[in-house]
C-alpha cells in the first residue's frame, strides 16, 4: 500500500510544530491557540460549533480535515488532476470561495484502517479560500502535483471562520460546487463511506 506522505505533495506546507484541536467539548472563545498552524480532525463530533442557519441546529459531525494557517498561505494540489468546479458558497458559516478538483487513483493508498483502492475516481473540495483563488484556476484545467491552486481566505470572505482550509474527499461525484462538511451524527456511517478520511491524501497529520 502506498503512503500518502511520500506519494503526494502537502496541501499546505506545515512547520514541524502545529496544534491539533479537540473540539469534542465544543468551542472555547476565551482560549487562544499558541501555534500559527493548526489541524482540525476528521470524524469529530463538535457540539455547539455550527450555529448558523445553514446547519439547522443538527449538523455537527465534521467529515473533512481542517488546516489552519495565516491568510494568503498557499494551497497546493496534492496530486495530478483536473479542476472540476469553482465558485462561492455565500451562506453564513459555509465555505465561501471553494474549488473542487477531480482525481484518478492508480495506486492503493492507506492511512491507519482507511484506504482508497484503484481504479477509483474521487473529488477533493478545498473550502474557505481567498476570493482571488478563483482567478488562479479554470474549470477543466489540468493541475499538477505541487502546483499552487489557491490561497487561504480571511474571515470576511471565507464564510466567517478563522483562516483555514477545509479539505474533504468525496467518492461520489458532487452535483454542485459544494459538499456537506458537517453532517448529523445519525448520518455518520453513510457519510464516512461517501467522504473518506482526508489523511489518505494529506498524510498522517495526527
Amino acid at each position: 500500500m502506498a503512503d500518502p506522505d511520500s506519494l503526494f505533495h502537502p496541501i499546505v506546507k506545515l512547520p514541524e510544530q502545529y496544534w491539533v484541536f479537540d473540539f469534542t467539548k465544543g468551542p472555547n472563545s476565551n482560549w487562544e491557540c499558541p501555534f500559527e498552524y493548526q489541524i482540525g480532525r476528521y470524524d469529530e463530533h463538535r457540539p455547539g460549533m455550527y450555529t448558523t442557519e445553514l446547519f439547522g441546529g443538527e449538523r455537527d459531525l465534521h467529515v473533512g480535515l481542517d488546516i489552519g494557517a495565516p491568510v494568503d498561505t498557499e494551497v497546493f494540489a496534492f496530486g495530478d488532476g483536473v479542476v472540476y468546479s469553482k465558485g462561492i458558497n455565500p451562506e453564513a458559516g459555509s465555505y465561501g470561495p471553494t474549488i473542487i478538483t477531480e482525481h484518478h487513483l492508480t495506486l492503493p493508498v492507506t492511512v491507519g484502517s482507511s484506504e482508497l483502492t484503484p481504479p477509483r475516481t474521487f473529488w477533493v473540495l478545498h473550502g474557505h479560500l481567498s476570493t482571488t483563488s478563483l482567478e488562479m484556476v479554470e474549470v477543466g484545467q489540468s493541475i499538477s502535483k505541487g502546483q499552487v491552486i489557491a490561497t487561504i481566505g480571511n474571515e470576511q470572505e471565507n464564510g466567517g471562520w478563522p483562516p483555514h482550509i477545509h479539505v474533504q474527499i468525496s467518492v461520489v461525484r458532487p452535483e454542485v460546487n459544494d459538499l456537506p462538511g458537517v453532517v448529523k451524527l445519525s448520518e455518520r456511517d453513510d457519510a464516512l463511506q461517501k467522504y473518506p478520511d482526508p489523511r489518505l491524501i494529506a498524510g498522517q497529520l495526527y
